[in-house]
């Protein structure tokens, strides 16, 4: 009886894991890899940074140096805040301390993106909802036009980034970035 040969299939090429994976470039762009030194060993090391929306925004000249700062102070403000959803347990805990006590700095956070949304004209309104949604919980300029709509409408790419250059131009004058010019 004559055996059948195999046919060999060619090798499957490796992924390269030193660069992003295909699925990790679907979600945002990467930027260059940055050599450096780790702080603690010395030894040489490649770094890649994810870019976020206001990043591009500001590399592409479509919004000003201050209001990318005024989307950096909303961006910290909300994580001091605690409404970005991330859950992290405590790792020291205070003798006596409840869950319930929440610290003056998260508490004064809070009242600050308040009136921040407010100068907005509120969280329902498109500039108050697309800071939160854009800046705060960094969703993508387009995820955030899919999930809104005024009047049963959907919001258009961009219309919807018009509506997050607007939303940081009053941001900035807001936090005191940019002047009062009178004409």
């Amino acid at each position: 009886m004559v055996a059948k040969r195999k046919t060999k299939h060619p090798a499957k090429p490796r992924e390269d894991l030193s660069a992003p994976s295909k699925w990790r470039l679907q979600h945002g762009d990467i930027s260059a890899p940055i050599r450096e030194a780790d702080p603690e060993t010395g030894t040489p090391v490649r770094h890649r940074r994810a870019v976020d929306t206001l990043g591009m925004m500001l590399a592409n000249g479509t919004i000003t140096p201050e209001m990318h700062e005024a989307g950096v102070i909303f961006r910290k403000l909300f994580r001091s805040a605690a409404l970005d959803g991330i859950v992290t347990s405590q790792l020291i805990r205070f003798g006596g301390a409840t869950n319930d006590d929440m610290p003056n700095r998260q508490i004064e956070a809070k009242r600050r993106v308040t009136k921040a949304l407010d100068a907005l004209g509120g969280h329902h309104s498109p500039a108050g909802s697309i800071v939160w949604f854009v800046v705060g919980l960094e969703f993508s300029v387009r995820e955030w036009a899919m999930r809104q709509g005024w009047s049963g409408r959907p919001v258009h790419g961009p219309m919807a980034q018009g509506i997050l250059v607007a939303a940081l131009g009053t941001l900035a004058r807001y936090f005191g970035l940019t002047p009062f010019q009178r004409r």
